[in-house]
């Protein structure tokens, strides 16, 4: 049986259970619930806290799990990214006092406080700066304010509560999260095939997803001149499916399409003479 860690709160949470919810795997139905089995998919899923994930994983005690980019990378673990989700996604930042510093250059011998000291301690060390790294948990905007440091490192959004405490960002990001799943280093070359049949399903199903969220269905009707140049406008995956219509010099394609660029494909096969819809969403897709 597969063993799999999910976040068990914060912004990770809801939307880690919808995507397993869409690749078809049973899910808790109350927050407080710690551990489901999913006998039917073979699956056992684990609520744990989301920073402690990679260290589960790490650890060969689950087989994979779903966190964020940055915990992976915060906490060391001998773990690596195999899949990214594409939600819960941010920035991490320098931020400080208006003129304190430009670029990462300007840090030396500076103060930072940050709640992801694994992060930000590499990121310097990565740079050749010599700064002090200071850990705290929660917020952190008031560690200047406070004469803590000097500068703060965090996740930022909108930057609204950094505008808020009178700071601005600064500098090239530290890096760019987002959800991922991950597993333990090299576990694919020593694992039996049961589980590894199991986590390349998983990870089947989880991509199956998000090509559903991504793209939409479209059927057109056009000339057999124009379709070389309708072909080039809806490529699909790996190649659009061309069928023969009744009427002689006519050819439907069925292809799948970008979500976001539909309608301007549409209006682009329009111009060529074609005639085109939307059939439906994408709800199952297996690659």
């Amino acid at each position: 049986m597969l063993r799999i860690a999910v976040p068990n709160k914060g912004s990770l949470s809801g939307p880690a259970g919808e995507m397993l919810h869409e690749a078809g795997y049973q899910q808790r139905r109350e927050s407080k619930e710690l551990r489901i089995v999913d006998p039917t998919n073979e699956v056992e899923f684990f609520y744990l806290r989301p920073r402690d994930i990679a260290i589960y994983v790490s650890s060969g005690k689950l087989d994979i799990g779903i966190t964020g980019r940055d915990l992976l990378v915060d906490s060391g673990a001998d773990a690596e990214e195999i899949l990214p989700l594409g939600f819960a996604r941010s920035t991490f930042r320098f931020a400080g006092k208006p003129g304190t510093a430009t670029q990462v250059a300007d840090l030396t011998g500076r103060t930072v406080a940050t709640s992801y000291e694994g992060i930000v301690a590499g990121h310097l060390a990565g740079h050749g700066i010599d700064a002090s790294v200071v850990h705290l948990d929660g917020a952190v905007e008031t560690a200047i304010e406070l004469g803590v440091a000097e500068v703060i490192a965090d996740v930022v959004e909108t930057g609204t509560s950094l505008r808020n405490a009178g700071l601005e960002v600064f500098g090239e990001p530290i890096m760019k999260s987002e959800a991922v799943v991950i597993r333990r280093t090299g576990a694919s070359a020593d694992s039996d095939e049961t589980v590894e049949s199991k986590v390349q399903q998983f990870l089947r199903r989880l991509q199956g997803v998000l090509v559903a969220r991504t793209y939409v269905m479209m059927d057109y009707d056009c000339r057999v001149e124009q379709l070389e140049k309708a072909v080039a406008l809806t490529p699909g995956l790996e190649s659009p499916t061309v069928s023969p219509l009744h009427n002689e010099g006519w050819v439907a394609v069925r292809a799948m399409v970008p979500s976001k660029e539909a309608q301007r494909i549409m209006d682009d096969l329009y111009d060529i003479g074609a005639r085109a819809i939307l059939t439906t969403a994408i709800h199952a897709c297996r690659l």
